[in-house]
């Protein structure tokens, strides 16, 4: 009898869902829209859906899992909102007072053909949009950090937390600065705005 996910340990998780990094295809953005207005016709009230990630970027490869950022209000709790994602396939990963974290497309087997990483926050806890948007608008940074992830890929394969870990400097490096330029681009909300 197979185990299910959530009784296997970290390291046997990490030999089933290892690093991967591919192409970029651009199904993933289709993908992200999908996932966009099931999100946005079960809970009206988000106040953004974005696109955030490597796969956001249509220049550089990524691992094939489309991430999300999804932000509340302060006024709402996030544990109002974990039922409803988990309802739509995600299962909760992480929790945090101000964050939750939920994957979908994990399988006893491996990865199912879509893959998705949520991540649930109130307005303004989004630096994951700031890294986007200097990517985009900084070719041979993005460029950089692709060559990053391909030179941590095959040594940490199978380490995510390691994987992870080892960009951070990167990527903390180039929010800070994007922070700097853009100033409050994302602070202030349209009535509602796409990822993208």
């Amino acid at each position: 009898m197979e185990k299910k996910l959530s009784e296997m340990s970290l390291e046997k998780l990490w030999q089933i869902f290892p690093i991967r990094l591919t192409d970029h295809q651009p199904c993933w953005k289709e993908w992200y829209t999908d996932e966009e207005n099931r999100l946005k016709n079960k809970a009206p009230e988000i106040e953004r859906i974005s696109h955030i990630g490597s796969t956001a970027i249509s220049f550089i490869c990524a691992k094939p899992i489309v991430d999300i950022l999804v932000e509340i209000s302060n006024g709402y709790k996030l544990s109002d909102y974990k039922k409803l994602i988990e309802e739509n396939g995600y299962i909760c990963m992480s929790e945090a007072p101000d964050r939750l974290s939920f994957n979908k497309g994990y399988t006893e087997k491996g990865f199912a053909e879509r893959v998705f990483h949520l991540h649930l926050r109130y307005t303004g806890d989004n630096d994951e949009l700031y890294f986007r948007d200097y990517l985009k608008e900084h070719p041979q940074v993005a460029k950089a950090y692709e060559a990053l992830k391909l030179e941590l890929w095959k040594k940490y394969e199978h380490d995510r937390d390691a994987y992870t870990d080892a960009k951070t400097g990167f990527i903390r490096k180039c929010t800070t600065e994007a922070r700097r330029i853009y100033g409050d681009r994302y602070s202030q909300l349209p009535a509602y705005r796409s990822g993208d």
